[in-house]
């Protein structure tokens, strides 16, 4: 009787899914290859524009944030002060991991990262054809784009509710990006204050400071939905964003509508205030 002895071509043990592993290794769709990939891409640090004068100009990248709100604990138990946030896009994970840029339609959340990354830096662009470097102006209408290269170009856009389009939970008006402009991508800044609103027409907009952030078409703010979460497809919980003018009993917006258009000023970490050298300072003095 005859015994068939091992040989190195007997596949034994989970062969099957060794294979597998190895397949999706070199196609790169391993779970740490993709969070990787993401790192590289969505998360990856974006500089700000400095704002050298202390406004708000066409072309500069600047992040869209919402200060947190207060702490309301001493007076309600049950609620919890809400964080800071950035307006920052949530790109289909899939798409992104293989064109390397947001592609429309996509949706924008709060994001309670504040770090300045690929998916909350947007630009100022021009509707009217104001040239870049200009100041933006309180009342001018504009569009806010991502990064045209990184980005993939979208702009931010707001439209009614209908039966078959609103944001799943708070029902208000939907805030997405889309790729092609139309009146629905127009947007204005208004002043702060309401009472002030009239006489700031026309006057540039200060980087760093409360704002109200706008819908031309629909007269709506943009807001942060505080007590609605949203899980994004990459494991974190941001709040929902949507178009809805919230008043107080003073007629004036509520924290959820007060925006900040934020930039770099000289001598932050990132953009160091350059010194005088040895040399200029040398002749300054002899002259």
């Amino acid at each position: 009787m005859s015994v068939r002895t091992y040989n190195p071509s007997v596949r034994v043990g989970n062969w099957n899914e060794d294979i597998q592993l190895e397949e999706k290794r070199e196609s790169g769709e391993l779970l740490y290859q993709k969070r990787t990939k993401l790192e590289q891409t969505i998360f990856k640090t974006v500089n700000l524009s400095i704002s050298r004068d202390g406004f708000v100009h066409f072309g500069d990248k600047v992040n869209i944030r919402c200060p947190g709100a207060l702490d309301k604990t001493q007076y309600f138990a049950h609620i919890e002060p809400r964080n800071e946030c950035n307006l920052a896009v949530v790109p289909q994970v899939n798409k992104i991991l293989y064109s390397n840029k947001f592609e429309a339609p996509s949706c924008v959340t709060g994001s309670r990262d504040i770090a300045s990354n690929l998916r909350s830096t947007f630009v100022i662009k021009s509707k009217d054809g104001t040239h870049d470097g200009e100041p933006l102006r309180y009342g001018q209408v504009f569009y806010l784009s991502t990064m045209d290269n990184e980005g993939g170009n979208l702009l931010l856009q707001s439209d009614r509710v209908t039966l078959h389009k609103s944001p799943n939970k708070s029902r208000h008006q939907e805030v997405s990006l889309v790729a092609e402009p139309s009146s629905l991508t127009e947007w204005k800044i208004l002043h702060f204050k309401p009472k002030l609103r009239f006489e700031y027409e026309g006057v540039p907009v200060p980087a760093n400071e409360k704002i109200i952030f706008n819908h031309v078409v629909t007269n709506q703010d943009l807001c942060v939905e505080e007590e609605v979460a949203i899980r994004t497809s990459f494991g974190t919980r941001e709040y929902e964003i949507t178009a809805c003018t919230q008043l107080d009993s003073h007629r004036a917006e509520k924290e959820q509508n007060q925006w900040m258009i934020v930039m770099g000023v000289p001598g932050d970490d990132i953009y160091p205030v350059s010194q005088p050298s040895c040399s200029s300072q040398g002749a300054s003095s002899l002259s």
